[in-house]
């Protein structure tokens, strides 16, 4: 499977609770897509998130943000990482 970088913004002020819930919601239902999102990361100040994931398409990971109320502006495949 290949990796996923998906970035989010207009999230400004989001506080760890709330990217640990948005995270939990895409985990809940990863699996209906094949995807497994592995970790996330929030710059409160800029409201940006990222998130890390593998999974079978760009389009995969889509659905699974939209499906769980928070849909990525980008995503990015990661072919290559050390």
């Amino acid at each position: 499977m290949t990796q996923f970088m998906d970035v989010h913004h207009g999230m400004a002020g989001i506080t760890a609770d709330q990217l640990m819930q948005a995270h939990k919601a895409d985990l809940a239902i990863e699996k209906d897509e094949g995807v497994h999102f592995e970790r996330a990361w929030a710059d409160p100040e800029s409201g940006t998130v990222y998130c890390l994931s593998s999974a079978p398409s760009a389009e995969a990971v889509k659905r699974i943000h939209e499906r769980s109320g928070h849909a990525a502006d980008e995503i990015h495949p990661v072919p290559l990482s050390i």
